[in-house]
């Protein structure tokens, strides 16, 4: 099925086969004609899917149409979770809209960075904002940007964003948004709070799903290899080299861990660099480009990477540490093998964490093998198995609420007690 048979106009089909899309993938073909409608869509799909330009390319056309040649307004509003997303998604947008009649003005805002400049470049308008909630909510009270005339609303990584905390800010820019809009509303996995969410936004929504089935999973060779806690620093080396990998992300579980690391890869004579949350936007943003461009050979990340982020032909992805959540487990390792390439993801399995991987593979309906890898085989025993249950509270996060659990108990509530008159209007 091409582009062209959706009810794309030829600019955006022509800018669509510039960027690689050579054939629309399930959830683009699903979304786009709905989208083109008007009416408001759901869509859940998995990592990889190629949501953005499921969004971007009928909502460039959507403006096209609409364009009144009288002052820019915001007619369009992304939200995503993340500043890399929001650059990502911004990045997209733009390179579809080069080739377009009516030029569309493209902002992309987000904290962490100085506001001054945004401000300025929002002067005169845009016709889209690609924004994470705070930093928006922060250039409305500048009186940078209205929200009035905006008639189309993108939620994009929903469930992200209620792990992230925003549900208090959600509201606040809902509230800001005129009644009349088109809903877009995007998320790879549907909780009980993110549910409340959509339902509270949605009216009579096309509902867009790509099953996790054999014929669209990425082709991702999933590998968990038992070794020693103090033996995975050397032992990511070995892999390094004996696989030549290009690229390859590494996840562990703190920022020291990062850049300890990565530290200890450099001085090895690998190119490693740390990528996390204590690094300034500028320092971020410079290390995710030179990834693309091939100058860092590995990058040790937090799961800041774990979504949002797509790097074109990555290789391979190492769990030194593993993900504290099975759904954790599928964006980490949904970095590589997009866009129908193939890819490799490493989990190491120490002693201390066998019982924590079995838990993710019986919540994901995997059983991988555990290897052993000549010269580093494991001398800790695993833990006898708990007697209780590991699919209550027992399992990957223990008994006691974590920070991000209350965030989502928090907003689960908020979003229940969503006002109906929040709603869109008919």
């Amino acid at each position: 099925m091409p582009f062209a048979s959706l009810g794309l106009s030829p600019a955006l089909v022509h800018a669509a086969n510039q960027a690689g899309f050579v054939a629309p993938t399930p959830i683009q073909a699903g979304a786009i004609p709905a989208i083109l409608q008007g009416v408001d869509l759901l869509g859940a799909a998995q990592t990889g899917s190629g949501k953005t330009a499921a969004f971007a390319l009928p909502l460039l056309q959507q403006l096209q149409l609409s364009a009144t040649g009288g002052p820019r307004r915001v007619r369009a509003l992304v939200l995503v979770p993340t500043r890399e997303l929001a650059a990502q998604v911004g990045e997209v947008l733009r390179s579809l809209a080069q080739h377009l009649q009516q030029p569309l003005k493209i902002a992309i805002v987000f904290g962490g960075v100085s506001i001054n400049p945004q401000m300025l470049g929002l002067r005169g308008g845009a016709d889209i904002v690609v924004a994470t909630p705070g930093r928006l909510l922060d250039l409305v009270d500048h009186n940078a940007l209205r929200l009035s005339a905006v008639a189309h609303l993108v939620l994009d990584e929903a469930d992200r964003l209620l792990d992230l905390g925003f549900a208090e800010e959600l509201q606040r820019v809902l509230a800001l948004l005129p009644a009349r809009r088109q809903n877009l509303f995007f998320s790879a996995t549907f909780p009980a709070a993110v549910q409340a969410l959509a339902d509270s936004l949605l009216q009579n929504p096309v509902r867009v799903e790509v099953p996790h089935t054999p014929g669209n999973e990425p082709a991702i060779e999933q590998r968990a290899i038992a070794v020693d806690a103090s033996r995975r620093t050397q032992l990511l080396r070995h892999l390094v080299k004996e696989h030549n990998w290009s690229r390859v992300l590494v996840f562990v579980a703190t920022q020291y861990a990062a850049e300890h690391v990565a530290e200890k890869l450099y001085k090895a004579g690998i190119y490693a660099t740390p990528f996390h949350g204590g690094l300034s936007q500028g320092a971020r943003n410079q290390v995710l480009q030179e990834f693309k461009d091939e100058r860092w050979q590995v990058v040790v990340t937090t799961d800041l990477a774990a979504r949002g982020i797509d790097i074109a032909q990555l290789p391979a992805v190492v769990n030194y540490d593993l993900p504290r959540s099975a759904v954790d487990y599928v964006h980490r390792i949904g970095r590589t093998g997009r866009a129908g390439e193939s890819g490799m993801a490493v989990s190491f399995v120490t002693a201390d964490a066998e019982a924590h991987f079995r838990l993710i593979e019986k919540r994901q309906h995997l059983t991988i093998p555990r290897e052993q890898i000549a010269g580093f085989e494991p001398t800790e025993a695993p833990a006898p198995a708990p007697s209780t249950d590991l699919g209550g509270t027992g399992g990957i996060k223990g008994k006691r609420p974590s920070k991000k659990d209350k965030l989502r108990a928090a907003a689960a509530a908020q979003a229940a007690q969503t006002p109906a008159d929040q709603k869109k209007g008919p």
